[in-house]
């Protein structure tokens, strides 16, 4: 039977589906089987999946409209590789079977982001949680930093971001709002703080689990296990209003969480890597300015890139 090449109803993907998946924002339904090949990981023989999902919050307010995670500009095929952040919390309800174990779930947190492009940052790490304690209402927080290739000029910059919602409002720490610095260790600590015009945040997470190696796009060797990450870290996130001086001033987060995602990958690690990063001010000025890229993409479709 041919399989289908757009997104069909459940029991059509049943029917006619032996191995793959299909995805959308409220839909994941998917069936693998290990193809012997991943020897750098432990892994299962087979996974099967379903479930639905009621998006809680996207990159942006939730009364406004969404936002590029990288500004603007990253509609443009300037910097590789291309990051959305789709959904940075949801709940989700299905299923999932590993291995003939059967893990059934409500309301479960998760998230979702696309990565398109050639490769992944020279060196890069992750921080994501959705799960918190110690605060009221949703709270969703995903971090990220890289050493990332300037187009044509063969060198590279640093690039970081915390993106934090709670309460329905987005508190968006980016370098041409601010500065954004970090330390993290080759693996078990991830320490990153920014600021902004009106906030100040600051985020650490550890972690004892050995973590998982995982495959991801190099610019080398192509899609090649170069990267770690788990599920298992603890981690801390504070948010302060700034004051006109610079300094912090009231406290309006203070959450934890057992449960954090973190990932560091390419390299070399041989020591922990200490940097910042913040945009020249006629970057600032740039991606500041309100641009709607999807209405202007919508004049001229056929200059629309690949992935948007």
């Amino acid at each position: 039977m041919t399989p289908p090449n757009r997104e069909v109803p459940p029991q059509e993907f049943r029917d006619r589906v032996s191995e793959g998946f299909q995805v959308s924002p409220l839909w994941h339904q998917g069936s693998i089987q290990d193809n012997g090949r991943t020897s750098y990981a432990e892994t299962v023989k087979s996974a099967r999946w379903e479930y639905s999902t009621r998006p809680v919050y996207g990159w942006g307010d939730v009364s406004s409209k969404q936002k590029a995670t990288a500004g603007w500009l990253a509609a443009f095929p300037v910097f590789e590789p291309h990051w959305q952040i789709c959904m940075a919390s949801g709940l989700s309800t299905g299923w999932i079977e590993w291995d003939g174990e059967l893990f059934e779930f409500e309301n479960a947190p998760s998230y979702s982001e696309k990565n398109w492009g050639g490769a992944f940052p020279k060196k890069w790490f992750w921080v994501q949680c959705n799960n918190f304690e110690g605060a009221d209402g949703e709270i969703a927080l995903t971090a990220a930093g890289g050493l990332r290739e300037l187009p044509g000029l063969k060198s590279f910059e640093n690039a970081a971001l915390i993106g934090v919602h709670y309460g329905g409002v987005f508190y968006e720490f980016v370098p041409w709002k601010g500065v954004v610095s970090w330390e993290i260790a080759p693996w078990g600590y991830w320490r990153i703080s920014a600021d902004n015009q009106s906030h100040k945040v600051e985020l650490e997470a550890t972690t004892k689990d050995p973590g998982t190696t995982l495959r991801a796009p190099t610019l080398e060797a192509g899609l090649a296990p170069a990267c770690k990450d788990t599920c298992y870290g603890d981690l801390r996130l504070r948010i302060w209003e700034r004051r006109y001086d610079g300094s912090k001033g009231k406290i309006i987060l203070d959450a934890t969480s057992n449960m954090a995602a973190v990932e560091v990958g390419g390299g070399p690690w041989f020591n922990t890597w200490k940097g910042e990063t913040s945009s020249p001010e006629l970057i600032n000025r740039a991606l500041n300015f309100p641009v709607d890229v999807e209405g202007i993409l919508g004049l001229v479709p056929f200059l629309k890139p690949p992935g948007l």
